[in-house]
């Protein structure tokens, strides 16, 4: 193997080793959190909890937080200040899968390897779960440890979520479905629907240690160019993955005829924009030096992920 080629395999494997690693490190962190801050199972009306629970700690690589706590280090942040914007995006992103899942939406039956919270609990319940999420999670915000940083964090993170990035990008999606899709469409409802949150995430990262407004503002961008990317891959391994690994039913965005970038782009260069927006969205990282090669590491784990 030439040289050039050893240096790109040994830096590949060594920001997939940072990446794994710290995706396991931040999960355990922010799994104990959320343990201690949802209400318990037996808290009335226990019904609600025990759903809110139930998909909450489906598993998933929670990767937003691992974001979140990644931006953070990136401006010389700790764990600890960044823990509740980490664990309300944490709710945030599961309270949508809920709500995704429901026969009205994508009426599936499997999330993250079992079945979704309607199946288990039933529609209405299950709705209910997602409101208390998704509204509890404004209330974990309030928790942050610098208490000047909560309006920020409010705004940013509501922004990720509203109508105008997460929610508008699921309206975008089901008004498109079964129509011809350009590549100006997918963009838009994809960096509404899944880039603002992610881009939310790092911007919370940041904001929770009261970075500066440079620093805030490149980690935003850096988490648009890599939440798109991210979808990207997911839209592929919808096509190309099996049931066991991806933890949910694949093929369901070909059968309901949904605007995805391998369906405009076609899979070869649906894979070369994920890699062209990774590379834009490492060009936003470089101010911050080495300490964001956690952010770096996680960005190339995304464009490698198999699941």
């Amino acid at each position: 193997m030439p040289e050039s080629q050893q240096s790109r395999a040994a830096s590949s494997e060594k920001h997939a080793a940072l990446a794994k690693s710290f995706l396991e490190n931040s999960r355990q962190f922010v799994d104990k959190k959320l343990d201690g801050w949802l209400p318990a199972a037996t808290t009335p009306p226990e019904t609600l909890h025990q759903a809110m629970r139930y998909s909450v700690f489906a598993g998933g690589k929670r990767l937003r937080p691992a974001l979140v706590l990644a931006a953070a280090e990136a401006v010389g942040g700790s764990r600890e200040d960044a823990a509740a914007a980490a664990c309300a995006v944490e709710l945030i992103h599961t309270y949508s899968l809920i709500h995704d899942d429901l026969p009205a939406m994508d009426d599936d039956d499997l999330r993250r390897g079992r079945p979704t919270c309607h199946k288990v609990y039933g529609e209405a319940q299950a709705i209910l779960a997602g409101d208390g999420l998704l509204t509890y999670a404004f209330e974990v915000l309030t928790l942050s440890l610098r208490q000047g940083a909560v309006a920020g964090l409010v705004r940013a993170v509501a922004q990720g979520a509203g109508c105008q990035g997460m929610v508008g990008g699921q309206m975008l999606d089901l008004a498109a479905e079964g129509r011809p899709a350009t590549e100006e469409l997918v963009r838009s409802i994809h960096a509404w629907k899944t880039a603002a949150l992610i881009a939310a995430s790092c911007e919370a990262g940041a904001l929770a240690c009261q970075a500066a407004p440079s620093q805030c503002e490149a980690l935003k961008t850096y988490g648009q160019y890599i939440g798109l990317a991210f979808q990207i891959i997911d839209d592929i391994l919808d096509i190309t993955s099996s049931p066991e690994a991806l933890g949910k039913t694949p093929g369901k965005d070909v059968r309901a005829g949904k605007a995805t970038f391998p369906a405009v782009l076609g899979m070869e260069k649906a894979r070369a924009e994920a890699e062209r927006l990774a590379e834009r969205a490492f060009g936003a990282l470089r101010p911050f030096g080495a300490q964001a090669q956690t952010l770096e590491a996680l960005g190339r784990f995304v464009l490698s992920r198999q699941s």
